[in-house]
């Protein structure tokens, strides 16, 4: 996916972008702010690595963290709705995962799971398995499919 495309539908469509990410650790806003222009697009990256600063700066609820852990669907869409909720964005995506090395019977490494929140449209939420392949390749697989949702959201919101 060629990222400077993304921003031009983006900007085509008057749609603004907030990332909250915890296993990429900003990738996905560095990739996007990359790319002359971005601040036409981009509102803003929340990195939140601990289970505090999903709380205090996305509003991931401690009953939901207690529940399913960090690394689960259900916060990954908390994490997206916060970071639309806490940003001037229209279109939210969010990344929570098991990078390595490391991770458990239940949940393995290069477990993901992904958030999509939009203005209009029901928020999402998905786990991607992308298997031991160290944490750089699990951290890059995160970000390039994180970018994907981005893009399919996009065209979701152009046909609103």
């Amino acid at each position: 996916m060629i990222v400077a495309t993304l921003l031009d539908r983006a900007k085509a469509q008057g749609v603004m972008i907030a990332a909250a990410e915890s296993c990429t650790g900003g990738m996905v806003a560095a990739a996007l702010t990359d790319i002359p222009g971005s601040s036409a697009v981009v509102d803003r990256g929340f990195v939140t690595y601990t289970n505090a600063a999903k709380q205090q700066m996305l509003g991931v609820k401690a009953a939901t963290l207690d529940a399913y852990g960090a690394v689960s669907e259900e916060v990954a869409r908390e994490m997206a709705e916060g970071a639309l909720h806490h940003s001037q964005a229209q279109l939210a995506v969010s990344i929570t995962g098991i990078a390595g090395p490391g991770g458990s019977e239940f949940k393995p490494e290069g477990r993901v799971c992904f958030g999509l929140a939009a203005d209009g449209l029901h928020t999402r939420s998905e786990t991607v398995e992308f298997g031991p392949l160290g944490r750089e390749n699990v951290r890059r697989a995160a970000r390039d499919h994180a970018l994907g949702l981005l893009s399919q959201a996009l065209s979701s919101i152009a046909q609103k």
